[in-house]
């Protein structure tokens, strides 16, 4: 076996590390785009970001309109604000989506033309400015990838930038920053992390090296995503859960994820399913799916989601298969939607041939996962996910 190592840019993790803000920019970049939603300018978090850089002397413009699926219009909007005022520096401070629009805004800077015209992999010609992320959430590891997930309106793709110059120099790990995210959030996004660990390392790129992250993380994630959905002021689950969503992330970067994602994606891209909420209700599916084609792996999740001791002897088949049942008990344990009709946006039998023609497009994770899909197989899914 042989494989690269790295660790992409300097991650600072603690309560209250977002203080450092102003000082990982530095000195030299004196004006900073930061690139937020809403909620977080209503929860007063921007505000308290821009106070920080401001006591620095640093110039500040706020670009507040990142959805929560976020789309190639909306990062090309951003992206012109941001050239407007000559930003030196990009933050994003929120979930995947505002960090996924940060890092895009950040190449869209030195590189012309539309978000679109970078949605593939290695297309973006010249480095982006300084990029620091500041999750809100624990889940998406967008923090640490070199990925930039984008909608087109026009058509409903979904697709990712995906370049090593978009892995953020920064990253702020404050566990303080998500205590107010409500308990759907909380359990999508880290069911989103946990997807991540466990698809890396089932994926057929697995390492040594992912395999040390994706373990961690799976470990910490299955003890305290629970207390973190349900006692979201409990900053030791807090913790942990962001710490593990960050290694989920660089098993992420290292192994890629499988069918899972590419599954969901036009879940999100046809019918606005947020990202998180569309892996959790697959995940169980696309277990039993793949269960006979790297069962010692799904045994292994099993075990470290601490559904049965490292000691207990089963078999492969069974803990592989067992290992599924445990995503169907986390998806009710969460209260998270279990069944495509339970989501309520129209999604029937029609959409699956379409559905499964867009998620096989989605082809880096798809050749990730361990068993190959095609068309029929991926309709099978959607069709048992279905009720």
């Amino acid at each position: 076996m042989s494989f690269e190592m790295f660790i992409p840019g300097k991650a600072l993790f603690g309560a209250g590390v977002v203080a450092k803000v102003a000082e990982v920019i530095g000195e030299d970049a004196k004006r900073v785009f930061l690139v937020t939603d809403e909620n977080l300018v209503k929860l007063g978090t921007a505000k308290r970001i821009e106070e920080i850089l401001k006591s620095a002397g640093k110039e500040v413009a706020t670009f507040d309109s990142v959805e929560p699926e976020p789309s190639v219009e909306t990062t090309d909007k951003a992206a012109a604000a941001a050239r407007d005022f000559k930003a030196q520096a990009v933050i994003g401070l929120g979930g995947g989506s505002c960090m996924d629009v940060a890092k895009a805004v950040s190449v869209l800077i030195t590189n012309e033309g539309s978000a679109a015209r970078y949605q593939g992999l290695g297309l973006v010609k010249k480095p982006g400015v300084l990029k620091v992320m500041i999750p809100t959430t624990a889940g998406t590891g967008s923090e640490v990838t070199f990925t930039a997930v984008l909608i087109r309106r026009s058509d409903g793709f979904k697709g990712g930038i995906n370049d090593d110059k978009l892995f953020a120099d920064y990253a702020l790990l404050d566990p303080e920053l998500t205590l107010t995210a409500p308990p759907k959030v909380t359990a999508s996004s880290g069911m989103d992390a946990l997807i991540h660990a466990v698809e890396a390392y089932t994926s057929r790129y697995a390492t040594w090296f992912s395999d040390m992250f994706a373990q961690q993380a799976i470990k910490r994630i299955g003890k305290w995503i629970r207390i973190a959905t349900w006692n979201g002021r409990n900053v030791e689950a807090r913790s942990h859960m962001q710490y593990a969503a960050y290694l989920a992330g660089l098993a992420l970067v290292h192994a890629g994820v499988g069918a899972c994602h590419a599954l969901s994606y036009p879940l999100g891209g046809m019918f606005g399913v947020g990202h998180g909420v569309g892996n959790a209700l697959l995940m169980p599916h696309v277990v039993r799916a793949n269960a006979f084609s790297c069962p010692d792996r799904y045994t292994d999740v099993l075990k470290w989601l601490g559904y049965i001791d490292e000691g207990t002897k089963v078999s492969p088949r069974d803990g592989a298969l067992m290992c599924a049942d445990a995503f169907d008990e986390l998806l009710e344990d969460l209260e998270l939607p279990a069944t495509l009709d339970s989501l309520g946006v129209g999604i029937t039998s029609k959409h699956f041939p379409e559905m499964a023609e867009k998620a096989l497009a989605v082809s880096r994770p798809m050749e990730n996962n361990p068993r190959p899909f095609d068309k029929e197989l991926c309709i099978k899914i959607y069709e048992e996910a279905m009720r």
